[in-house]
């Protein structure tokens, strides 16, 4: 006698168990996102390091980023993956790109002004929208005037230097991101960009249709694009973190300011140069700015020192290599560099 094989299908959740687990998982990302300042000052202070020593500002600066710029990554990866599933690359290029480009660029760029990231936690939103088929100079104004230009730059530099300063600066700094991005755009560079990110603007990485007709699969759309794309960037995120994180803690303000400080033609490219290894946000970057004209450095010099700070970052570079060829990040550093170094000169010329 033959024993009767009997197969059991798969368990599957039922739809509602899968809303209530999003909102249980978005509650758990915002209280511990709020948390993460704290706690990275609690593990620091278990460390047998002084909290204001060089090494205690690297060690707090490496665990209070890591863990944010991961959840951000997260986080948008699985939004842009759900909204993916509407919006094919195809209707999302034919949206944004053509007679639309430079409307598109100006959109980025105000989206920027409204996302207070450094460098490095805007780089996952480029991420989803470079992977979500946006064209590539539309991208590229957000990465810029995401850091650069926020109203958290904007309220402390009116502050510090008034609002006339601090409105040329948004309007040099927004110049800058819709320029720059609407000049890649028009340089076709998508085949520049790696592979893997060539081929899920092309489809050939697109999850199967049967996915995406009910909401639960557009969940699973999204799981499955955080495990493709933060699986194959966490490690450069981890790299360029780690290298800020030593910039941020032992690079030495006194010589900065005697540079940036000199009556020469060459202290705006200096300053730019020197603030490119260097890794923090906005309201991070706005004291060292305070300290550097209170010694007597050029508005314009250092204002170029700024923009370079956040705007073109040694790890944001390391962490977008992952994404971008050699050739486009040197053609973003190229481009980008080129605005900041006219915002520098004609602020030491008009201020």
């Amino acid at each position: 006698m033959t024993a009767e094989t009997r197969t059991f299908p798969p368990y599957r959740l039922p739809g509602w168990a899968w809303h209530l687990a999003l909102v249980a998982a978005v509650a758990a990302w915002v209280l511990v996102y709020r948390q993460l300042s704290p706690l990275a000052e609690a593990m620091t202070a278990l460390l047998p390091v002084a909290r204001d020593s060089h090494a205690g500002e690297a060690i707090a600066f490496f665990l209070y980023d890591v863990p944010k710029v991961m959840m951000l990554l997260t986080l948008i990866v699985f939004v842009m993956g759900v909204v993916r599933s509407w919006f094919s690359p195809e209707k999302t290029r034919a949206l944004l790109s053509g007679r639309r480009e430079g409307v598109g660029n100006v959109m980025s760029a105000g989206l920027g002004i409204l996302t207070p990231f450094c460098s490095c936690s805007a780089v996952p939103l480029f991420i989803g929208f470079v992977s979500a088929g946006v064209p590539l100079g539309v991208t590229f104004s957000f990465l810029i005037a995401a850091p650069m230009v926020n109203e958290v730059a904007l309220v402390l530099l009116f502050g510090l230097v008034g609002w006339t300063v601090a409105l040329t600066y948004l309007a040099f700094g927004l110049g800058i991101a819709i320029v720059a991005g609407f000049v890649i755009g028009k340089l076709r560079l998508e085949g520049w960009l790696q592979d893997w990110v060539r081929e899920i603007n092309a489809g050939t990485a697109a999850p199967p249709e049967d996915d995406a007709p009910t909401l639960v699969g557009r969940y699973k759309l999204g799981i499955r694009a955080v495990r493709e794309i933060v699986a194959k960037v966490w490690v450069w995120i981890l790299l360029g973190i780690g290298i800020g994180a030593l910039i941020h803690g032992y690079v030495p303000e006194a010589l900065m300011a005697r540079i940036m400080g000199a009556d020469a033609w060459w202290s705006v490219p200096a300053a730019v140069l020197i603030g490119i290894p260097m890794y923090t946000n906005a309201a991070g970057v706005i004291p060292i700015v305070e300290a550097l004209l209170g010694k007597g450095a050029a508005l314009g010099t250092v204002l170029a020192f700024m923009m370079s700070v956040i705007a073109l970052s040694l790890p944001e570079m390391i962490i977008l290599r992952q994404v971008l060829t050699l050739r486009l990040i040197a053609v973003f550093v190229g481009v980008v560099a080129s605005g900041i170094l006219t915002v520098g000169f004609l602020f030491n010329a008009i201020f």
